[in-house]
């Protein structure tokens, strides 16, 4: 008489599904891409309650946490750098501004149309 090949089967899918429940489980997969910061609640509070995250208030903690990004070797997630220029364009520091806006178009070649676009509004001004 011949073994029944059936519960090899169904062990071996039993224990293909412990080790990938064991696996997930254990939250091995990579963590956030990006170092977020302070991005999202500024961007969100300066639209839900204008004036109330005054643009200085919002250079301050987005340079802190470029340096913290830095710091953890992550990188900032697009459009940080392009929010962090317009907030030095709304002080008045259009070098700053300018400097900001070239280095989104360096990290994220997908925002180049973009900010192209604001520096040669920068320009005809």
């Amino acid at each position: 008489m011949v073994a029944d090949p059936e519960p090899v089967n169904v062990r071996r899918a039993a224990a293909l599904t412990s080790l990938v429940g064991a696996v997930l489980a254990s939250g091995c997969g990579p963590g956030p891409v990006y170092h977020w910061g302070h991005y999202e609640p500024l961007v969100y509070e300066m639209y839900a309650h204008p004036g109330k995250a005054e643009p200085a208030q919002q250079i301050d903690e987005l340079t802190e946490d470029i340096a913290t990004a830095q710091s953890k070797n992550r990188p900032v997630p697009p459009g940080v750098h392009a929010h962090l220029g317009y907030m030095h364009l709304q002080q008045g520091n259009a070098m700053a501004a300018r400097e900001q806006f070239e280095i989104e178009k360096r990290l994220f070649p997908e925002s180049t149309v973009f900010m192209d676009r604001l520096l040669s509004q920068m320009t005809a001004q």
